[in-house]
């Protein structure tokens, strides 16, 4: 039998229902990671240790933060959300996903440090919001990566994951990297 006259076979795809659960996975693991993992306070990054860390964490956190304005605007534009500007041109799109991509890159060191140092801690709010949000950023991630993918996602769904993920970095931020910043203090918690 010829190659044209075989009936061809629907690729196999995986239910949306695990594509689904992917995200919560990411989340559940590493939050289960963050509370089973002993903390390890003298855990350095880039040869830093205690405060020293931190404060390399606080810089890097506050650059993380600017990268995720950045794709917020870029991602806007390409969408025309962005109030007076003309459509996007092309090298837009690959600065997004650049910028995206270096965001994903400096967000990996922060997190290493902190969940090998610290864990998931609930002692207090802060720190509560912190660990939620940190295990959260990565299945936002994940959850984003899938929507790009995915083709028959609904049309809400893009601008949900990726706004999920820059309010977390927001979160993150602002409990940690602006309390360190504002010595050991934020407004609000």
């Amino acid at each position: 039998m010829a190659d044209a006259e075989r009936p061809s076979r629907p690729r196999r795809r995986a239910p949306g229902l695990l594509w689904a659960l992917l995200p919560v996975a990411v989340t559940a693991g590493l939050f289960w990671y963050g509370r089973a993992h002993t903390p390890d306070y003298t855990s350095s990054l880039f040869g830093r240790r205690y405060d020293d860390a931190n404060q390399l964490k606080a810089q890097l956190g506050t650059a993380l933060l600017g990268l995720a304005l950045v794709q917020l605007l870029l991602a806007l534009w390409m969408y025309g959300r962005l109030p007076g500007a003309a459509a996007a041109p092309r090298p837009v799109r690959t600065g997004h996903r650049v910028v995206g991509l270096g965001a994903f890159l400096l967000s990996l060191p922060i997190a290493y440090h902190c969940i090998t140092a610290y864990g998931v801690q609930l002692t207090d709010s802060r720190i509560a919001l912190h660990s939620f949000a940190g295990c959260f950023l990565y299945g936002a991630f994940v959850a984003k990566v899938i929507v790009v993918r995915h083709r028959r996602a609904p049309g809400w769904a893009l601008p949900v994951a990726g706004g999920a993920l820059v309010v977390l970095i927001a979160l993150l931020w602002y409990s940690a990297a602006l309390w360190y910043l504002d010595g050991d203090h934020v407004p609000g918690l």
